[in-house]
């Protein structure tokens, strides 16, 4: 229904996406099922305002890069709350929003290379990546410790296919490094200890690393005139990780 946010089934809930992204998104999305704008519409123009924004930033247009980078968050959280609110969930839109947001990311990066220097750039995709990638795999990782079902996903066909077999190639070994991280760590592990270290609150502060509240955080650098300052917070974040890793390995232990 227009009026209830559709959203997926999540224990860690990015609060920055939650009440501010999100609530507009909703009303952004209602508009567009009566429409009938079709999901992956939304997804492409997602898509070219990341672009839109890395171009502004690589032209020091730093506030008008801010300002798009947030109506891209926007319609990011909208072309899922259209598929769910009109049940035109698809294979297709699934992987075509993964790869978009990873290639406007890269876009984004890169143009913070070509304005401070080309390695800041680097540290910045890398970091990002990393960060949204542990988001993605944490909460993946403990619903699967709960035993709940995994989401269910059709086989891809055609162009979705092609989709798929980028999506495998690119982050298909990010997955399997966090879950042979986790296999490590748990290795001969008690079901109390595998259910201890799988722990809600690092799946919560984990969400609050999420790509909405990344895109904040590189608008307000952006505003400030200081596109380098967002590399060296996504590396932050990256260490930020480390005394939650230490702090699993104790309710491990306990």
């Amino acid at each position: 229904m227009p009026g209830r946010i559709a959203r997926k089934p999540r224990h860690g809930r990015e609060l920055l996406c939650e009440y501010v992204f999100r609530p507009v998104a909703q009303v952004g999305a209602a508009g567009l099922a009566r429409l009938r704008v079709p999901p992956p519409a939304v997804v492409l123009a997602n898509f070219a305002t990341g672009l839109a924004a890395a171009w502004l930033l690589a032209e020091r247009h730093f506030v008008w890069a801010a300002v798009l980078l947030q109506v891209k968050t926007v319609l990011d959280n909208a072309d899922g709350q259209l598929a769910r609110m009109t049940g035109r969930e698809s294979v297709l839109g699934r992987y075509l929003d993964s790869e978009c947001d990873l290639l406007s990311d890269a876009a984004v990066c890169a143009a913070i290379g070509y304005v401070t220097s080309w390695w800041l750039g680097l540290l910045a995709f890398a970091c990002l990546t990393f960060v949204l990638s542990v988001n993605y795999n944490v909460e993946r990782l403990y619903r699967r410790s709960r035993g709940e079902p995994a989401e269910a996903s059709p086989a891809a066909t055609g162009f979705a296919r092609v989709l798929a077999g980028f999506y495998a190639l690119v982050y298909a070994p990010q997955d399997r490094l966090v879950e042979r991280y986790e296999a490590w760590r748990l290795h001969a592990a008690t079901a109390e200890q595998r259910l201890a270290w799988h722990d809600r609150a690092t799946v919560t502060v984990v969400a609050q690393f999420g790509l909405s509240t990344q895109l904040v955080v590189l608008g307000v650098c952006l505003a400030a005139g200081s596109p380098a300052a967002y590399a060296w917070i996504a590396a932050a974040c990256v260490v930020a990780l480390i005394p939650l890793a230490l702090r699993r390995e104790r309710l491990r232990r306990r």
